[in-house]
């Protein structure tokens, strides 16, 4: 088998660094797929992705593909032949489409019977005449957002495409693309290298453009990066802070990676810590230093992408432009320190939060009311959490967070400390905006726990009131994110509030009118759908969810500990067998009259002794198994629970429930009865059973 050395490389105009690692995977992945979908087999793949190029190099790709033998079906077989004995049409009309007489048809045999059929060998594509299509396949797939043109083309990309290098070995001519010849040159490091770089063969590539100053392997790149950026951060005994999406934008911004330190001064630390890191990283890109206590250290780190011959000129460059920066810090924090947080409230009047939902000042007064409802429940205290309602929204009027706007909450916590207001009510400033994303930390105390529910209680009704709610692509209001946060902060605070009550609370905040009817109804619906994605991603089965929610319960943290235990349940080898016999019961019970009139079941009724063991069993688990539900154990009652296996088999195994007998027949249905209100104090595990 013939094999050799597959690159492709796109060279562009500098392309988007926060996208350029996913580009640079997709046009990997996209290059490769087209090879397994042409059915040609390759060994090592290898993605490259500089601000200057997106490239992939393939070895021992496959020059052709093997052949392959096909069967082509035509009739049944049954239909081969006319009444007369002679060839049906339909048979004639196969075989001479396959160009074949019909005596060389074939009988095939095929999940729906024996079919009329051929054989037929394909030979295989050659890796040369699929090349383009791979190529042109791959970049129309690619993840891009908003594409642009260029020149008088009408081809679109992300950015300008300036060369293009496709080779198969020494083979390098596989057409135009962008109407630009497929060739075998490249370009190096834009101030480093000059002219035209010619490749004699594929697996030249990264040895020629390391020559030309470009490491091209973005993660060969970023491990680079981080290591000189620890070694600058340890010669001058500090930790640098290298967050994960930092650390790609710059590796999408360099191609020669050089990391330089710089100083700004001590003076500038007054200013709070995060308003500093912001303006590096944010603005500058660059990457703080913090001490072994993680106090901020007067130092960056910024990633130069040229080897200069005197780099403390590009160091004192940095220094200029950072420092306008952290002076208009410095002033912002002075100047917003002159006015109280607690007189800039009535100016939240001037920012509208939605339209028909009225002012940030209108938002504060509710999630203010909201607040000193929901306190006692959370634990915390109403003056507390009221005094922290009102002062929530207040730093978005101050210059800093005009300027930083990820300083809103942070902001606010310092001017409220430096105003004389309590500390839990400066941390509920700040923790008020808990989680921000998936898998933050959640606020701490009780009073930030307090608002961070009230604030997004009140938006998930109002939007969903004023009929805006997410749809598949928008969410501008961060609805999903909002419950998500909800319900986290309920369930793991461990907080047994009754969520559609908190959202009745939240609505009634809102002037008559305001709010659709069913508004409560379609938030509450729309957050336990959340809660079924969260077990979802959790690997829990989607029955054993459904299997609780049937109870139409609105407590989360309740539906929590019954879903675990649920869970739990259902790997236990008796579930199915119990989950099975509580479905039958179900079908039983289910086909009565909805009158049905039900009662206590008569031991002088039971003649069968299946019967008398199962109403033995069920009340000797009963007092245990509500023992257990009076403390919210439910594992520990479906435990107690699966003991009932061995009587309800024996109980479907020897006795007939619908008898002609009323009496008999009633009392049995009054037992089964007996048996499901036990089960359904915890979840209808009849929905566990796995259809067959």
């Amino acid at each position: 088998m013939s094999t050799d050395t597959l690159l492709v490389e796109l060279g562009t105009e500098e392309l988007p660094p926060k996208n350029l690692k996913q580009l640079g995977l997709a046009f990997r992945d996209g290059i490769a797929g087209g090879l397994k979908q042409r059915e040609l087999s390759y060994g090592e793949v290898k993605w490259f992705a500089t601000p200057r190029r997106l490239a992939v190099l393939i070895s021992d790709v496959q020059l052709k593909a093997p052949e392959k033998t096909v069967e082509v079906l035509g009739p049944p077989a049954d239909r081969a032949q006319d009444e007369a004995g002679g060839w049906s049409s339909a048979t004639l009309g196969f075989a001479k489409k396959q160009g074949v007489a019909p005596e060389q048809l074939q009988t095939l045999d095929t999940a729906k019977g024996p079919r009329l059929g051929v054989q037929k060998s394909l030979s295989g594509v050659a890796t040369r005449d699929v090349l383009h299509g791979i190529i042109q396949d791959c970049i129309a797939g690619l993840p891009i957002a908003r594409r642009m043109r260029w020149g008088a083309s009408r081809e679109e990309f992300v950015r300008p495409i300036h060369w293009i290098v496709a080779m198969l070995g020494q083979d390098y001519n596989h057409g135009e693309i962008f109407n630009l010849s497929t060739g075998n040159t490249t370009r190096g490091h834009r101030c480093h290298s000059s002219g035209l770089i010619t490749l004699n063969h594929a697996k030249d590539y990264e040895s020629a453009l390391t020559k030309a100053k470009v490491v091209a392997s973005f993660e060969q790149r970023q491990h680079i990066v981080r290591a000189q950026i620890e070694a600058q951060a340890a010669a001058l005994g500090g930790n640098a802070v290298i967050a994960a999406d930092l650390l790609d934008e710059v590796t999408g911004l360099v191609e020669w990676p050089v990391a330089l330190t710089g100083s700004f001064e001590e003076r500038y630390l007054q200013v709070p810590s995060e308003a500093l890191i912001s303006s590096m990283k944010e603005h500058q890109k660059y990457f703080h230093l913090v001490n072994d206590k993680g106090d901020l250290l007067p130092h960056f780190i910024t990633v130069a992408n040229i080897e200069s011959s005197d780099p403390q000129q590009v160091i004192a460059g940095n220094e200029r432009v950072i420092r306008p920066r952290l002076s208009d810090a410095a002033f912002f924090f002075e100047t917003d320190k002159k006015v109280p947080l607690i007189d800039r409230v009535p100016s939240l009047s001037n920012i509208v939060f939605q339209q028909k939902l009225g002012s940030l000042l209108d938002k504060t007064v509710r999630i203010s009311q909201l607040a000193a409802l929901l306190a006692p429940a959370v634990g915390a205290s109403v003056t507390v959490a009221q005094r922290a309602a009102e002062l929530s929204k207040a730093d978005l009027v101050t210059d800093m967070v005009l300027e930083f706007s990820d300083m809103q909450g942070i902001a606010g916590a310092y001017y409220a400390k430096h105003d004389g207001e309590q500390a839990e009510v400066a941390a509920a400033l700040t923790q008020q905006y808990w989680p921000k994303f998936a898998g933050d930390g959640l606020p701490e105390t009780a009073t930030a726990c307090t608002l961070a529910l009230a604030d997004r209680l009140d938006t998930l009704v109002g939007i969903f009131g004023i009929g805006q709610p997410p749809t598949g692509s928008k969410d501008p209001f961060a609805l999903r994110r909002a419950s998500l946060a909800v319900l986290r902060i309920l369930v793991e605070k461990r907080l047994d509030l009754d969520l559609k009550e908190c959202l009745k609370l939240a609505a009634a905040q809102y002037p008559v009118n305001t709010l659709a009817d069913d508004t409560v109804v379609q938030v509450f619906d729309y957050m336990i759908e959340r809660f079924r994605a969260w077990y979802e991603e959790e690997n829990i089965p989607a029955e054993v969810f459904k299997s609780v929610s049937a109870r139409n319960l609105s407590r989360p943290l309740d539906i929590q500990r019954r879903v675990q235990a649920v869970h739990a349940f259902s790997l236990l080898p008796e579930a199915q067998a119990l989950a099975a016999a509580n479905k039958r019961v179900s079908n039983i019970l289910d086909k009565l009259d909805s009158g049905h009139d039900f009662s206590e079941v008569s031991a002088d009724l039971l003649v069968k002794p299946q019967e008398k063991v199962l109403l033995r069993c069920v009340e000797g688990l009963s007092s245990t198994c509500h023992q257990h539900l009076k403390h919210d154990e439910y594992t520990e009652a479906l435990s107690c629970l699966a003991d009932l296996r061995e009587p309800i088999d024996a109980f479907f195994e020897g006795v007939m429930v619908n008898v002609e007998n009323v009496e008999l027949r009633d009392n049995r249905l009054n037992l089964l009865k007996r048996l499901r209100d036990l089960f359904l104090e915890v979840a209808d595990i009849s929905l566990l059973a796995v259809s067959k």
